[in-house]
């Protein structure tokens, strides 16, 4: 049985008979409001760069798009292409990350989805400090790889769209959910996929291990994800200890030690201890250990991650208005993990340390008041006005005992401050370093990943705030008004020995993702983990010559 076609339907259709039914499913999808439920259960995804420019409206010439697109749309005798023609592509009107969804075009694919890579070779200049046409590819396959999932598809074949890895990422972490905790009814469906390479790339072995990295890495910012998401009841100092250890036991050159509240004390932690003793959840501090290059006992960068599980303010207490979101406050000790953990699977050829404190951040009777002053692990003291200015009380502890290991270089990260979203938004995060060659190393790192940093100054003058204090050696809190982010970078280097090469990550402006990389979707974002294995890597292949 046929329906009677539309004229738009006719005007497309091809010479042979196709079922109207089929054409006029495309033709609901690309003008109605209603997306159809798949015919069966596997999908396929194929890319389309858009049309160069809007003046070539009228202009029938070729569909820019990969070879797996010619291939496929030759194969359903060229109706993708038409439907792209008679749906405004020569006018501009498929732009980067739109998508076309076809039903029913052959028995082996039930749906197919048509996405845009945006104008093939665009320029992205020095001022924006990422590869475009990889963020395109990212945000193509991840806006696919969720239609696909809404859709009720179960499994598809994914074109590369010219970058494996990319599109591996940007799928993987579009399809990330932390669900785990709702009724098995309301999780998101799980959705396979499987890389298709086209012609004109150097090997299909080459590709496959591409696309295997790019899986990689996603999965390493989604398990920072995870553990960003877990509520804070779920993740008390002692249970996300344990569950670090545990997630990371058996990866190649790991080991994982945990230390406790009596070690710390011994050490001589006293603004470390200080920010826990108002919880009755006792801290932690972890230590994770990679060696990738045995032949050496060198550790060739120290990452230390700020875990604080649960923020209140302590008495210096926040407002109650998405105080939820303090169970994020971790995100460094995320970051750390995840990023080190990914360095493990991946076989980077480096050696890493990673030092996370864990701790929450409560009010009670035992609680640091403001103004008390605690001694930190080097000896210096620090008069604490602001108990909400406690991640960089954790992270001077930390910092002194990473620097115990003789790293070559050091990395802390941490949601330190409200200032650097001020500063940047969502865009990038800030970077604070004394070494010229860290910083070209990470920011190349961000250009590579599409998770950008941004350099801060590290000047003096933010350092003399902090070291301006009526009762202590240091004030936790800057003394003027303004500067937040890199008075606490001043207050953090008084913990770095003479000739450490350090940098400082405030990641508290990209922790979160509401909308604006389209490819994480809403929630916490693992950010900056995929940065992190990116500088693992490029410094690894520099100090082997590669």
């Amino acid at each position: 049985m046929f329906i009677k076609m539309s004229p738009l339907c006719r005007a497309f259709a091809p010479r042979h008979r196709i079922p109207r039914l089929i054409v006029d499913r495309v033709t609901k999808r690309f003008f109605g409001s209603t997306i159809l439920p798949a015919i069966s259960s596997k999908g396929l995804v194929l890319g389309v760069y858009a049309a160069p420019d809007k003046t070539a409206k009228g202009l029938q010439g070729e569909i820019s798009s990969t070879s797996l697109f010619q291939h496929f749309d030759a194969k359903f005798n060229g109706i993708l292409g038409r439907t792209l023609v008679g749906t405004g592509y020569f006018d501009g009107n498929f732009k980067k990350g739109k998508l076309r969804v076809f039903h029913g075009l052959d028995q082996e694919y039930g749906t197919v989805i048509v996405v845009s890579l945006g104008v093939r070779g665009g320029v992205d200049g020095d001022l924006e400090k990422w590869d475009s046409q990889k963020e395109n590819v990212r945000a193509a396959a991840g806006a696919a790889a969720i239609a696909l999932r809404d859709l009720y598809v179960t499994e598809a074949d994914v074109d590369t769209l010219g970058d494996a890895e990319s599109a591996a990422e940007g799928s993987i972490l579009r399809l990330f959910s932390y669900d785990e905790l709702k009724h098995k009814d309301k999780r998101k469906r799980s959705l396979r996929l499987h890389p298709l390479v086209g012609e004109g790339h150097s090997s299909k072995t080459s590709s496959n291990d591409r696309w295997s990295r790019g899986v990689t890495l996603a999965e390493g910012q989604n398990y920072a994800r995870s553990l960003m998401e877990t509520p804070a009841n779920l993740k008390v100092p002692k249970v996300l200890a344990d569950r670090i250890a545990s997630d990371l036991a058996g990866a190649p050159g790991l080991s994982v030690t945990i230390r406790d509240e009596k070690w710390v004390e011994d050490k001589g932690m006293g603004a470390f201890r200080a920010v826990s003793q108002g919880s009755d959840e006792p801290l932690r501090l972890v230590e994770i250990s990679y060696t990738g290059r045995p032949d050496s006992k060198d550790v060739d960068v120290a990452v230390v991650g700020k875990g604080i599980t649960f923020d209140t303010g302590g008495i210096s207490i926040k407002p109650s208005l998405h105080m939820d979101l303090m169970r994020g406050d971790m995100g460094g000790a995320a970051s750390t993990a995840a990023s080190i953990w990914t360095a493990s699977k991946l076989g980077i050829p480096i050696n890493l340390i990673g030092i996370i404190p864990i701790a929450e951040n409560m009010p009670s009777g035992k609680a640091t008041r403001p103004g008390d002053v605690v001694r930190a692990m080097n000896g210096k003291t620090i008069q604490v006005d602001n108990t909400d200015a406690e991640g960089r009380l954790i992270l001077a502890d930390a910092l002194c005992y990473a620097q115990e290991f003789k790293p070559r270089h050091v990395i802390d990260l941490a949601t330190l401050t409200g200032a650097i979203r001020v500063a940047l938004g969502n865009a990038a995060a800030g970077v604070f370093s004394n070494d010229e060659e860290m910083w070209a190393l990470m920011s190349d790192a961000g250009i590579q990943t599409g998770d950008r940093v941004w350099r801060m100054p590290l000047f003096q003058h933010y350092a003399d705030e902090m070291t301006d204090s009526l009762l202590a050696d240091l004030n936790n809190v800057g003394k003027y008004a303004g500067g937040g982010s890199c008075t606490a970078a001043g207050f953090l280097a008084q913990f770095i020995g003479k000739g450490c090469k350090w940098m400082h990550m405030d990641i508290a402006g990209v922790s979160e993702n509401k909308s604006e990389v389209p490819y994480l979707g809403k929630g916490f974002s693992g950010r900056p983990t995929r940065s992190l294995v990116e500088f693992f890597r490029q410094l690894s292949m520099k100090q082997t010559g590669s």
